[in-house]
C-alpha cells in the first residue's frame, strides 16, 4: 500500500475517532500543530523518515516533542509504533487536515505564482475561485520562478495552468506538429 493512501486511510479513521470522542476540534489543532512543526524543522522531518533509528525512540521522542497534545494524539503515535508507519506521520497528519476542512466547508487552493502575490492580486484570485467553489477558501501561495509568469491554480484535484511556461509548451507542440 502507498504511504499517500495509507496516510489518508489512517487520517480518515482518526477524524471519525475524534468526531465520535466529541473531541475533533483539540485533535485538529494538534494535527496542524504537529504539521507545521514537521513541515518547518528539517531535522525533526528527517528523524521521523529515518530507518535507521527505532520506533520505539521515535514514539518516545514525539511523545516528548508533542507532550501538551490531546490524550487521543498521543494514542496515534501508538498505533503508529505498534504498525511500525512512523515515516507517513507527515502524510497523515496534513491529510487529517485537508479532510476535517473539507468537513467543515474549508478549502485550500494552491496558487502557484512566479512571484509573490501581492493583496490586489490575491482579492482578484480569490473573487475568481468563489464563482467556481462555495466553499470558503484558503489561498496558500507557492513561488516558482521556472513557470515564468501567470499561475497555476489548484483546487482539490483539479488544475487550471494559465502559466507562460505552459503555453510555451503548448506552443512548441503546436509548431513540431
Amino acid at each position: 500500500m502507498s504511504g499517500t493512501r495509507a496516510a489518508i486511510r489512517y487520517a480518515k479513521a482518526f477524524l471519525d475517532l475524534a468526531i465520535s470522542a466529541g473531541n475533533e476540534p483539540d485533535v485538529y489543532k494538534d494535527m496542524a500543530l504537529i504539521s507545521s512543526t514537521i513541515n518547518s524543522n528539517e531535522e525533526l522531518s528527517s528523524f521521523i523518515q529515518n530507518p535507521t533509528i527505532s520506533v520505539s525512540v521515535k514514539q518516545s521522542a514525539l511523545t516528548e516533542v508533542f507532550a501538551n497534545t490531546t490524550a487521543l494524539t498521543k494514542s496515534l503515535f501508538r498505533l503508529l509504533f505498534e504498525n511500525k508507519r512512523f515515516e507517513i506521520l507527515a502524510d497523515i497528519v496534513s491529510q487529517y487536515v485537508l479532510i476535517s476542512d473539507e468537513n467543515n466547508g474549508f478549502q485550500i487552493v494552491t496558487v502557484t505564482t512566479a512571484i509573490a502575490m501581492d493583496a490586489a492580486l490575491e482579492a482578484k484570485v480569490s473573487a475568481k475561485i468563489k464563482e467556481f467553489s462555495d466553499k470558503k477558501i484558503t489561498i496558500v501561495n507557492t513561488i516558482d520562478p521556472a513557470i515564468i509568469g501567470g499561475f497555476i491554480l489548484r483546487i482539490g484535484d483539479k488544475e487550471y495552468n494559465a502559466s507562460v511556461a505552459n503555453r510555451l509548451q503548448v506552443l512548441k507542440r503546436e509548431l513540431s506538429n
